[in-house]
């Protein structure tokens, strides 16, 4: 006997469950949706014991026949899914490897513009009831409403939606059915439209219509080109819109909305074409041996480790072109928003309208735009930071991504994803290359093409006939003996004076923003700190305020001192404000650029601050970190590394390869032109060997000796490091959960045996104990990042996400494989 079919059903993953809640959620389908539910399409739906709407995505589509207790879908919000097939196997691979929750690996495919927001509203429907079965509450509740005008009733409840209180008691008026409850959803940011005119089909040429001089002119250019927009037509023909608007209502031409991309804007394009980009015989090897990987149509890894100013760019320009003839698709990745406007300049001079920019500084309206544009197939490159590797291009050719040792690419929020990762796994997708490049790969992808994981391809020299500059170590300790400034140094101020001199240009590096880096009370010796982090504050010259990095706190400079209400306070320490304001007194006549958090903030900055320095609008460009890398100012000869001192000493296991990688990245900025160039680095440890190596330019002397002792102290690449931190309002409680958490570790170890080595550090305080009121502990676990680890670390952060406690005694319990340890 044929078994009979249970009702149709879809699997819903909701926003906003908590960890310990995030899981596929069972809704029955009505009838009228059948066929329209599909994976990936959002749904409304309700959630909880209050029915509470809230957004999902279908996960998958089922049969069952338990309806008794289920819900049913509210309504399919979208025509289709805004992802592709392979983007929505990447939101369950999100979830899986970084331990995130459904909805977070969505939004962060999605761009925030394609979102949609659930309103609640309520309306007056049965003022009839009668009222003793009403409380106090909302007797006067109800007469409030019933004595107010329809409009006016409509605000007054939406007001009251944003109380908790108020809510519950709305809720319990409409289960006695005197409100009515209903859900308005909307998007973020709707389509940007333009009107288009064209000839009406209806009208004929020997129409009796008399036509004014300047109607005729549109009729005209109409018949001409078809189609206008109102602002092409008053811009070549010189008339008004109220001339359009004449034509319209007379039926002569017809209206029309279509949908319009809101622009990007970018640097300045450069005059170039593709026939000028030429290769030397050493970058043409280099580029003959990817482009074979290409042609292969299979998933691989490939490195191409060059010295700054080799020509790595131009090598991806030929691969790119040669993807797009195959009919293919390419992504570029950039490590900073700063590096953006030069390299979207370069790509769209070459490539035109198929380049499409993704980055966090463009409007809600550009992002969802150009993720647009890409879905459907109108732009075939992506280029942008980290976020572009979501990029939703199909038959992807090649993911590219430039200075890959950059930990910019590494997410700290959740999910906590590196694009190096993601990009790996759109590859065996796509069955495309992941080209990774530059002057200082990480060990881990250097360390992997040495044994043979990735094809290592190597540009040894410049592109350029100066070659690599010239660099000079100034021991601060014996300039500074003679009462010599700790800002720039004798040697390091001649050579400036002697650049500026020829007029050329000169960058320098402060990898510290603000102007004090402390503040300390002249009577009782206390150093401000911010009440919400266990960090000192920093003092801005520019608004006159202490200002907190990690939480954004800030207070008046003339805030009285906590301890003991003095507010003479001596100044500590260097930011870049305090450099600019030397610097400018060193050079009166020198025009100071400062490039930094505090300058940046702006939509635009990068784009406007880089072409002005490229023009020659400034002489010295002084910088935190975000200058050091893939900038490419021909006129600047001469680098200025102020200190870096404290980088060596962060605490991570990664900051020699860091300061390292700064180092030679900022170094690399000088002599990329035809003229010599030169780099000085201060330090007040010169002997050191990461400073050695960096001078010299070594990146494999460096490699040598790091990765002899990551092997030796059992660090990335051999083994993985999973950092877990607690994080709670009582430090108290804090620390119990984090020595409950090492319990559930070790029982977890003890019950399954894990077939792959487990080592346990901690519970210890984070680095920077307290941020944001929170009290931060970590554990970190040395593994190997398999699917039987993956379990134990969710079974575990579940567990931790499920137990009960006091509100104010609760933490938050996260994940990150292989992040920072801070």
């Amino acid at each position: 006997m044929e078994k009979s079919k249970g009702a149709q059903a879809v699997k819903v993953a909701v926003s906003g469950a908590l960890y310990g809640f995030d899981k596929e959620y069972t809704y029955l389908l009505p009838s009228e949706l059948s066929g329209k539910a599909v994976k990936g399409i959002r749904v409304l739906v309700p959630f909880g014991k209050g029915n509470r709407k809230v957004i999902g995505f279908v996960t998958g589509l089922c049969e069952t026949e338990e309806t008794a207790k289920l819900k049913y879908v509210d309504s399919i919000i979208e025509e289709k899914p805004v992802v592709t097939d392979e983007l929505f196997e990447l939101v369950l691979w999100l979830r899986e490897h970084t331990f995130c929750t459904y909805f977070e690996a969505f939004r962060t495919i999605v761009p925030s513009g394609l979102s949609y927001n659930v309103k609640t509203r309520y309306s007056l429907c049965n003022m009839q009831l009668d009222k003793e079965e009403l409380s106090e509450r909302e007797n006067e509740l109800v007469s409030k409403l019933e004595q107010m005008e329809e409009s006016e009733r409509a605000a007054f409840l939406e007001l009251l939606c944003s109380n908790e209180e108020n809510k519950r008691l709305l809720d319990s008026l409409v289960n006695k059915g005197i409100l009515e409850e209903e859900s308005a959803v909307r998007r973020k940011v709707g389509d940007e439209t333009v009107k288009l005119y064209s000839l009406s089909s209806e009208w004929l040429e020997d129409t009796p219509q008399k036509l004014t001089k300047k109607q005729s002119l549109v009729v005209e250019f109409l018949r001409e080109n078809d189609t206008a927009s109102a602002k092409e037509i008053c811009y070549y023909l010189s008339v008004t819109k109220s001339i359009i608007a004449n034509l319209v209502k007379k039926e002569i031409i017809c209206e029309r909305e279509e949908e319009s991309y809101r622009s990007v804007n970018t640097a300045d394009m450069q005059e170039l074409s593709l026939s000028d980009v030429t290769l030397s015989p050493i970058q043409q090897k280099a580029y003959e041996g990817i482009k074979k990987l290409i042609d292969a149509d299979k998933p691989a890894g490939a490195l191409l480790y060059g010295v700054t100013g080799s020509g790595k760019t131009q090598v991806f320009i030929k691969l790119i072109e040669h993807t797009l003839s195959m009919g293919k698709t390419a992504v570029m990745l950039v490590p900073e928003i700063s590096l953006t406007p030069q390299t979207v300049g370069r790509f769209k001079s070459l490539f035109g309208d198929t380049v499409a920019v993704i980055h966090s500084n463009l409007s809600m309206g550009q992002r969802a735009d150009e993720f647009k544009r890409l879905r459907n197939g109108e732009a075939r490159i992506a280029i942008g930071t980290r976020s572009a590797v979501f990029a939703p291009l199909s038959n992807i050719g090649l993911i590219v991504m430039d200075e890959e040792g950059e930990h910019s690419y590494k997410s700290d929020r959740a999910p906590r994803y590196h694009a190096r990762d993601v990009a790996i796994k759109r590859c065996g997708a796509n069955n495309c290359v992941l080209l990774m490049a530059s002057a200082t790969p990480s060990l881990e992808s250097y360390y992997y093409a040495k044994i043979g994981r990735y094809s290592l391809f190597e540009l040894s020299e410049r592109f350029s006939k100066a070659g690599l500059p010239q660099v000079i170590t100034v021991d601060m300790q014996e300039e500074t003996q003679d009462g010599s400034s700790d800002i720039i140094s004798p040697p390091l101020y001649e050579a400036v004076r002697e650049t500026l001199d020829n007029g050329e240009q000169v960058i320098l590096l402060y990898n510290r923003r603000g102007f004090s880096t402390r503040l300390i009370c002249r009577e009782c010796k206390t150093v401000a700190e911010c009440p919400n982090c266990s960090v000192a504050l920093t003092y801005h010259k520019a608004n006159n305020r202490l200002m907190c990095h990690y939480c954004g706190y800030s207070k008046s400079i003339n805030s009285p001192c906590e301890a003991c209400s003095c507010t003479d306070y001596r100044f500590v320490g260097t930011g870049t404000q305090k450099v600019e304001d030397y610097i400018a007194e060193l050079f009166p006549d020198a025009r100071i650029l400062r490039m930094d958090a505090d300058t940046t903030s702006s939509r635009y900055a990068f784009e406007k601050s880089f072409k002005a320095f490229g023009d020659g609008e400034y002489d010295i460009m002084l910088g935190t970190q975000m200058i050091a890398k893939g900038l490419d100012f021909p006129s600047v000869t001469l680098v200025g590394v102020i200190s870096l001192d404290k980088s060596l000493y962060a605490g991570d296991f990664r900051s020699y390869e860091k300061t390292f990688s700064l180092i030679t990245q900022v170094v690399g900025r000088s002599g990329r032109g035809e003229r010599q160039g030169k780099a000085y680095i201060q330090t007040y440890t010169p002997e050191h060997y990461v400073l050695e190596f960096g001078s010299k330019q070594d990146y494999k002397g460096f490699y040598n000796e790091e990765i002899a002792l990551r092997r030796t102290l059992l660090y990335p690449p051999f083994c993985d490091l999973c950092v877990i931190t607690l994080s709670g309002s009582s430090e108290y409680a804090t620390k119990q959960a984090s020595e409950e958490l090492r319990g559930y570790i070790s029982e977890y170890v003890r019950r399954n045996t894990p077939k792959t080595p487990l080592r346990v550090l901690g519970p210890s305080p984070c680095s920077v104990g307290r941020v944001g009121n929170k009290y931060r502990y970590r554990i970190i676990l040395k593994c190997k990042n398999t699917r039987e680890t993956r379990k134990m670390i969710r079974e575990l952060l579940d567990k931790m996400a499920l137990r009960k406690t006091a509100p104010k005694d609760k933490v938050y319990v996260s994940a990150d494989m292989n992040g920072d340890i801070d």
